[in-house]
């Protein structure tokens, strides 16, 4: 505690105050537009730390970090296009929220608990870094697999209505990550001979073209109304747009979601995008009122958007104990750490620990200027809903297609934006769950390393996957939950089928 109280005293400067509120807004920004992320504009500002002292340095890239997490939302709420893969399931309840004319509603529930997640994961970063730290270092490349086949299984049982194309959907994606070079030896697999596809299918411009292009051209499909698109009735909203009664009525699935994202964030290579995902389906199975979901209920929002920001201090744990990044954003912390002299890991804490007392200052400092920035900015952002969608979605498309280009500033990748894009297209039309394929595609090298890395383990043998009692549960549970939703949905279609004839 006393080192906490030295790093906010260390933090009582304006020009780290300064550099907080300008790395927060700009953070927010990044993280709204589709395609840019947290990741990006660490990346981006990165080289402008050269010249700042390392104190200066990791408040500015600390508050992008928080500022381009919590960012999606707004563009996931407003538009059905989530800023980063950390907020594809904020759209699942968000935009219903968002087009039945609640905007600022669902945009306040996001703010509040994005807040709330992000403070959670805070504290326990604190208090229980060391503990957490051993308990991943205890961790195989068997429970990784485990781990990330069962989080695939789970969220492709309830990826759709129907389990087959969720499982399909999650499959399409695992086989794009078979493209390019193998994570392991190296081996070229499936490029045709087009260099682009050397390595991999980039993750960017394919889930911008899945979500972003997708959207812009369902959306194209629809007639335009007469005085404009989209002009909907915006609620005038005290607050943050809901009570006192509803955000404690919210409590249960906060604390499990701020769980899940916390234990998914320190992970290495897991994250935020893994997290909101993974909470949302658990919040569905334990709802009372499970068939809401997808209609523009809070607790979606809450699970997402509560799950994605606890994940930030659960990231932070191996980056800072172990010197291994969390994932993406963190890995850029990583290198900002060699760039000014440092070595993450556990000798940070006795060789720079005013730092990382700083850094942890600092990350409650940053959640703070988020929610007001945020709160100020309701008005602001859900004014984007009223813009007609014949210039909104030009816009969107631009920006995209500058994104996509960015990635690798080639125009392959601007060509796999628009590929992804019509793949998307036809699998909303054919009722594929789109997220079903990006997870896949966002797991598939973690679930690939970690098999070949297990086997060579095993020496060819599959014993271990189920003598380690983690990987052992886990994929039980896994296969359980496959046997039990086909089962359900066998009997559920067979009942439909024997009641149509006496309708």
């Amino acid at each position: 505690m006393d080192g906490l109280l030295g790093g906010f005293s260390a933090l009582m400067s304006p020009d780290l105050w300064a550099l907080m509120l300008v790395g927060v807004v700009v953070g927010i920004i990044f993280g709204a537009i589709p395609g840019l992320s947290a990741t990006m504009a660490i990346v981006l500002f990165l080289p402008i730390t050269f010249s700042l002292n390392v104190y200066q340095a990791f408040t500015l890239l600390v508050a992008l970090y928080i500022g381009g997490v919590s960012g999606g939302l707004i563009s996931a709420i407003l538009i059905n296009i989530p800023g980063s893969a950390m907020s594809i399931a904020t759209c699942y309840d968000g935009h219903p929220m968002a087009e039945s004319g609640h905007a600022k509603r669902a945009l306040g529930i996001g703010i509040v608990f994005s807040f709330l997640g992000t403070i959670f994961s805070l504290i326990i970063m604190i208090v229980a870094a060391p503990t957490l730290a051993d308990f991943a270092v205890g961790l195989s490349a068997y429970e990784f697999f485990a781990l990330t086949f069962f989080a695939l299984v789970l969220v492709s049982s309830v990826g759709g209505k129907n389990i087959f194309k969720g499982l399909a959907a999650a499959l399409m994606g695992l086989a794009c990550c078979m493209i390019g070079m193998a994570p392991v030896d190296g081996a070229v697999r499936y490029s045709f001979g087009i260099t682009g596809l050397l390595q991999g299918i980039p993750l960017t411009p394919a889930v911008i073209g899945m979500f972003a292009v997708t959207e812009i051209l369902l959306n194209a499909t629809k007639p335009i109304k007469p005085g404009g698109v989209d002009q909907r009735k915006i609620e005038k909203i005290r607050g943050f747009g809901f009570s006192v009664k509803e955000m404690f009525s919210q409590m249960k699935n906060f604390l499990m979601s701020s769980v899940i994202g916390l234990v998914i964030g320190f992970l290495p290579g897991m994250g935020g995008s893994l997290a909101n995902q993974v909470a949302y389906v658990a919040a569905q199975k334990t709802s009372k009122h499970p068939e809401k979901f997808g209609t523009g209920i809070m607790d979606g929002i809450v699970a997402s958007e509560t799950s994605n920001n606890a994940s930030i201090g659960g990231a932070m744990i191996p980056l800072l104990a172990l010197g291994i990044p969390g994932d993406g954003p963190t890995a850029m912390l990583l290198g900002a750490f060699t760039i000014h002299g440092l070595v993450a890991g556990p000798l940070l804490f006795t060789t720079s620990g005013n730092l990382v007392n700083l850094i942890f200052a600092a990350m409650f400092a940053c959640s703070l200027i988020m929610i007001v920035v945020e709160f100020f900015g309701i008005r602001i952002f859900s004014k984007i809903i009223d813009v007609p969608r014949e210039i909104l979605y030009p816009v969107v498309l631009a920006i995209c297609i500058v994104a996509a280009y960015a990635n690798n500033r080639t125009m392959f990748d601007v060509w796999l934006l628009f590929v992804f894009g019509v793949l998307g297209f036809l699998m909303a039309k054919f009722k594929i769950p789109r997220a079903c394929f990006v997870l896949g595609l966002v797991l598939g090298e973690n679930i690939e390393t970690n098999l070949r890395r297990a086997i060579q383990l095993g020496h060819g043998s599959f014993e271990e996957f189920f003598t380690r009692p983690i990987s052992c549960v886990l994929l039980i549970i896994s296969f359980v939950i496959i046997a039990r939703t086909i089962y359900v949905q066998v009997r559920s279609s067979r009942a439909t089928k024997q009641a149509a004839p006496k309708e």
